[in-house]
C-alpha cells in the first residue's frame, strides 16, 4: 500500500489521500477489493468493491483531519479464486497541517545588521524546553526562508539537504514532517538549526546572479508537537524565545561554496549541556502566510551513493588531484587532523584541461570549499548548503599526505525510486545508456535543471519537456515533476506565457522580459501527458490542464487566422551542432517551422487530455484547432514532393514524428530524411528538438537501420563519441570536448546535461521493446526492434503496477524473447515478422522459430 506519488505516509498535504497497491506474484487479474481504515480505535470497512482499480483509488472514508494517523491495509479477489487474498500490511498515512490555522510558528533569525549585497555569515538559532513527562510521540513541522538542518539535543533531524528545496517561495513554501520521537527525554531538552541562504537569499542566476531574489531575511519557521503518554500536549514553536548567534559556517552559497572554521564551532551547541561559547542574542521574528505553507508532493534530496576516489595525484607544489571516475553532483566529505588555522581548500571541476581543473565552463560559480581545522584531533567534515557538479578535485593545504581513504565523493539528489534499467550487447550503448542515468540524477535536484556546475542550475523548461519520457522510464519521478509543473502554472504570465525556466529569477537581456517560445512552453501540454501515460495519474493530468489550455489559447492568438505561428523570438532547434558556437540558435531549421509544429502538437494533446478528463467539447474544439495548423502546416512547409521548406534533418523529423505531414508525403519525407542521414554519415544534425524525434522518424518510415547507424555512431557529432572521450554524463554540446582534448569555446559548455540523452527513450521502447499502450502500463506493447549487430537486450521497468521486463536474444533460428507481465495487466508481444501474441500476467517465452511453426 502507498500514497499518492510519495514514498511514505508521513505528513501528507491531502485530507483524502488517494491509494495505490500491487498485486501479489501470481495473483493474475483483480476483480474486487476491500479496503480497511483503523482511525483512533475506530475501524472502517469499505466492504467488497467489485472493480479492478488499484492505482491511485480515492480515500475511501472520511476526510483526515490535521495530525490524525490512519492506518490502511487492503484485500483483493482476483480471477479464478473463490476467496480474498490475506489483508496487505498495514501502512500509516498521517496528516500534516492541513489548515492555516494549525500554525503558531513564526519565521525567526538573526537579529543584527547585515549588509544585503555581501556575502553575509550564516547564523544558527536555538530553543531550549523543558518536557516534564514522558514522550508518546513528537513530530517537527519544518521550513525556512534560506537552508536549514535542524538538531535536537545534538542529533541531527532527518538525512535530507538544500531543504525545504526551491519553489516559486511568496505562493508555496514547502514544510517537512519528521518524527522526532526518539530525539526527545523528559527535562531539558535543546532545539537548534543551521542556516543557509540557498535560492531564497543567496547570489543566483546570470552575469554575476542576483542577490535576495524573495527576501533578505534568513529565517527558520519550526513547530514542535508534542504528545505526551498522558495525552497532554506540548507545542515547542519558534517565536521570540528563541536566540541565535553565528555560527562556524563563515559563508555558504549554492555557486561559491562553503567556508566552515572548526574553531568556532562547539559540537554541543544544540544540546542542554552546551559551553555557551558565543553570546546568544535574541532573534529578529517575521511574518509568514501560513496558507502558504505546503507538504511535499515528491521526496526531499538525499545522499544516495559514495564514491572514493579512482586516483590521487600528488603535485610538485603539494596539491592533490582527485579523480572520482564519474561526473556526479554533491560534495566531499573529509576526514582530517592537523594544527589549528590549518586552512584546506577543495576546488572542483568536471574536467581536466592540460592536467589541471578545468573551470572556465563554472563561469562564475567558484564552487570552491574552505575547511579550517581547530587542531583538537581527527575532523569528519562536509558542507552544508552547497553543491557542486564534478568529476575532479583540487585539494589544497592538505597536512601530510592525503589517501583515498581520506576523501569520499557523495552523490546527492533528489531521491526518487529507480523504476527503469536497459542493456544490451554493445558495451559503449550500455555506456551511453549509464551517463543518461547519471545526467538524470544530477539535474534532478529538486526541479529539473539543465546543468548542476555552473553559474546556471535553473528549471529550464525545453530541457524537460524532451526528456520526461525518459525520466518518467527510469524513475518515479512523477511527485516532483507535479510539484514543479504546480510552479511552471504560477509564473505563467497572464496571456499564457510559458517562462522559459521556474522558478523564474532575472535573466536580462535575453530571458527577461519573459516572451513565449516553441518547444519550451510546450511543457505545460506535453510534460503532463507524458506522465498521465506512465503513472496513470488522471488529477494530475486535471490539475495542470488550465495551464496547458492558456500556453495553446495563446499560441492561437499569436498564430492568427492562418494558424501559422511566424513571428516573434524562438529558440529553434537549439544547438544545432551548425550553429556556431556563440550564437547556438542559428540552426538549419526554420525557427518558425519549430513553433507551428509544437503549435498543432500542443493543440492535439489538449484535445487528447480533454478527452480523458471528459470535456467533450473542449475535445472537439482543439482537435478541430490541431488540424487546421495541421493543414497550415503542410502548406506552408511541405511541398507535394514530400520535401520540405527547411530541407533539414530536424524539419523531417517534426513533421513525421508528430504527423503532421500528409499521407502522400509522409514516405517521400521519411527517405528523404534517410537521405540526409547517409550524407551526414549517420552524424548527428539535429539539436534539442529534433534529436529526441530523429530515431522515431527514421524508425517509423522503413529506415529502422540507419535510425541504428545514427545510435551507434562514434565520430562527431553522435551520442557515442562523447562516450569514447571518456565521458560519464551527457553533455550539453555534441563537442564539449574537441577531438584534441580542448574544450569547446563556447560559454555553454556544460558536461552534465541531460537533454540530448532523450534518445534513451527509444533504446527503452525500439530496442529494448517495452511501451505504455495504456495509462500506468495497464496495457503493454513488447515490440523489440533488432538491428546494428545488437545480439541482445535486456529492459525492465517497474510500473505502477509492478514489474515488466523483456530480454531478447538472436539466435540461428530467430529470436527468443522473454517476458514478464505485472499482476493485473495485459500485454501484446510483436516480435519481428511475427503475428502478434496477447500475454497475460505472469513470465512467458516466446520463439519466432516456434511461431512460424504454429502458423504453418
Amino acid at each position: 500500500m502507498s500514497f499518492e506519488h510519495l514514498p511514505d505516509g508521513l505528513g501528507i498535504g491531502t485530507a483524502t489521500p488517494r491509494l495505490s497497491w500491487t498485486l501479489a506474484a501470481g495473483s493474475g487479474s483483480q476483480k474486487a477489493y476491500e479496503v480497511q481504515l483503523d482511525r483512533g480505535g475506530r475501524s472502517h470497512r469499505t466492504g467488497r468493491v467489485d472493480r479492478p482499480d488499484q492505482l491511485l483509488v480515492p480515500w475511501p472514508g472520511e476526510p483526515l483531519a490535521s495530525r490524525e494517523r490512519v492506518t490502511v491495509r487492503v484485500r483483493v479477489w482476483t480471477s479464478g479464486a473463490r476467496e480474498p487474498s490475506p489483508w496487505s500490511e498495514p501502512a500509516t498515512v498521517e496528516a500534516g497541517l492541513l489548515d492555516p490555522a494549525d500554525w503558531c510558528a513564526v519565521p525567526v533569525g538573526a537579529a543584527w545588521a547585515e549588509d544585503p549585497a555581501s556575502d553575509r555569515r550564516p547564523a544558527r538559532v536555538r530553543k531550549d524546553f523543558r518536557l516534564d513527562r514522558p514522550v508518546a510521540r513528537a513530530r517537527l513541522h519544518v521550513t525556512a526562508h534560506g537552508l536549514y538542518e535542524v538538531e535536537i539535543n545534538g542529533k541531527r533531524v532527518g538525512d535530507d539537504i538544500l531543504a525545504p528545496g526551491w519553489t516559486v517561495y511568496p505562493h508555496r513554501l514547502r514544510y517537512r514532517t519528521h518524527d522526532v520521537t526518539g530525539h526527545l527525554t523528559q527535562g531539558a531538552n535543546t532545539i537548534g538549526a543551521w542556516l543557509g541562504d540557498g535560492w531564497y537569499r543567496g547570489r543566483y542566476g546570470f552575469d554575476g546572479g542576483t542577490r535576495n531574489i524573495y527576501g533578505t531575511d534568513q529565517s527558520l519557521i519550526a513547530q514542535l508537537e508534542v504528545t505526551h503518554e498522558d495525552g497532554t500536549t506540548a507545542v515547542v514553536a519558534t517565536d521570540g524565545t528563541w536566540t541565535a548567534a553565528p555560527g562556524p559556517i563563515m559563508s555558504s552559497g549554492l555557486y561559491e561554496g562553503e567556508t566552515f572554521d572548526a574553531r568556532l564551532h562547539d559540537p554541543h551547541w544544540a544540546t542542554p549541556s552546551r559551553a555557551d561559547t558565543f553570546a546568544w542574542t535574541p532573534v529578529r521574528t517575521g511574518t509568514r502566510d501560513p496558507a502558504t505553507l505546503v507538504a511535499p508532493l515528491g521526496p526531499p534530496v538525499r545522499c544516495t551513493q559514495e564514491l572514493p576516489p579512482v586516483s590521487v595525484t600528488r603535485t610538485g607544489d603539494g596539491r592533490h588531484l582527485l579523480d572520482f571516475g564519474q561526473n556526479l553532483v554533491g560534495r566531499l566529505r573529509v576526514t582530517v587532523d592537523g594544527p589549528a588555522g590549518t586552512t584546506i581548500t577543495l576546488r572542483h571541476a568536471e574536467v581536466l584541461q592540460d592536467g589541471e581543473l578545468a573551470t572556465r565552463p563554472l563561469r562564475e560559480a567558484h564552487a570552491t570549499d574552505t575547511l579550517v581545522l581547530a587542531g583538537q584531533g581527527p575532523l569528519t567534515w562536509e558542507p552544508r548548503f552547497t553543491v557542486h557538479g564534478f568529476r575532479h578535485a583540487e585539494v589544497t593545504g592538505w597536512p601530510g599526505e592525503l589517501t583515498a581513504d581520506d576523501v569520499t565523493a557523495r552523490t546527492y539528489h533528489t531521491d526518487m525510486r529507480r523504476t527503469g534499467w536497459f542493456e544490451c550487447s554493445d558495451p559503449l550503448v550500455n555506456r551511453l545508456h549509464e551517463n543518461v542515468v547519471w545526467s538524470m540524477r544530477g539535474n534532478f535536484v529538486d526541479i529539473p535543471t539543465d546543468c548542476p556546475q555552473r553559474d546556471e542550475r535553473l528549471g529550464w523548461t525545453g530541457d524537460i519537456q524532451v526528456f520526461a519520457p525518459t525520466a518518467s522510464f527510469l524513475y518515479d519521478c512523477a511527485g516532483m515533476l507535479d510539484s514543479w509543473l504546480t510552479d511552471v502554472g504560477l509564473e505563467q504570465l497572464p496571456d499564457g506565457t510559458v517562462p522559459w525556466y521556474v522558478p523564474v529569477v532575472p535573466g536580462a537581456p535575453m530571458w527577461t522580459p519573459i516572451q513565449p517560445g516553441a518547444a519550451w512552453g510546450d511543457v505545460v501540454t506535453l510534460t503532463p501527458w507524458t506522465l498521465y501515460l506512465r503513472f496513470g495519474d488522471l488529477e494530475l493530468l486535471r490539475r495542470h490542464h488550465d495551464t496547458a489550455r492558456a500556453w495553446v489559447d495563446l499560441m492561437e492568438r499569436l498564430a492568427g487566422p492562418d494558424r501559422l505561428w511566424d513571428t516573434g523570438f524562438q529558440l529553434g532547434d537549439w544547438l544545432d551542432p551548425a550553429a556556431p558556437p556563440d550564437d547556438p540558435v542559428a540552426g538549419r531549421t526554420d525557427r518558425y517551422l519549430v513553433a507551428t509544429a509544437y503549435f498543432a502538437h500542443s493543440a492535439r494533446h489538449l484535445a487528447l487530455a480533454a478527452r480523458e478528463l471528459g470535456d467533450r467539447a473542449g475535445a472537439e474544439r482543439y482537435a478541430g484547432l490541431a488540424d487546421e495548423v495541421t493543414e497550415a502546416f503542410r502548406r506552408r512547409y511541405v511541398r507535394p514532393s514530400g520535401r520540405m521548406t527547411s530541407d533539414s534533418p530536424t524539419a523531417y523529423a517534426l513533421g513525421l514524428a508528430f504527423d503532421l505531414i500528409g499521407p502522400d508525403q509522409r514516405q517521400p519525407a521519411g527517405d528523404r530524411l534517410a537521405e540526409l542521414v547517409r550524407q551526414d554519415d549517420a552524424r548527428i544534425a539535429t539539436g534539442f528538438v529534433g534529436t529526441p524525434l530523429i530515431c522515431d522518424a527514421l524508425t517509423d518510415t522503413g529506415h529502422l537501420d540507419l535510425a541504428y547507424r545514427l545510435l551507434l555512431q562514434t565520430e562527431c557529432p553522435s551520442w557515442l563519441y562523447p562516450v569514447t572521450m571518456g565521458a560519464t554524463t551527457i553533455w550539453e554540446r555534441w563537442d564539449s570536448m574537441r577531438p584534441d582534448g580542448t574544450l569547446n569555446p563556447g560559454g555553454m559548455t556544460s558536461f552534465n546535461h541531460y537533454a540530448l540523452g532523450a534518445v534513451a527513450d527509444w533504446l527503452h521502447r525500439t530496442v529494448g521493446g517495452i511501451t505504455a499502450g495504456a495509462p500506468g502500463y495497464r496495457d503493454i506493447t513488447f515490440r523489440p526492434r533488432p538491428g546494428g549487430g545488437i545480439t541482445w537486450a535486456r529492459t525492465r521497468h517497474e510500473t505502477p503496477y509492478g514489474t515488466a521486463a523483456l530480454s531478447w536474444e538472436l539466435t540461428a533460428t530467430g529470436m527468443t524473447a522473454r517476458f514478464t507481465v505485472p499482476e493485473g495487466c495485459t500485454a501484446t508481444a510483436e516480435l519481428p515478422g511475427r503475428t502478434p501474441v496477447v500475454l497475460g500476467p505472469g513470465e512467458h517465452t516466446l520463439d519466432t522459430a516456434e511461431l512460424a511453426e504454429d502458423a504453418a
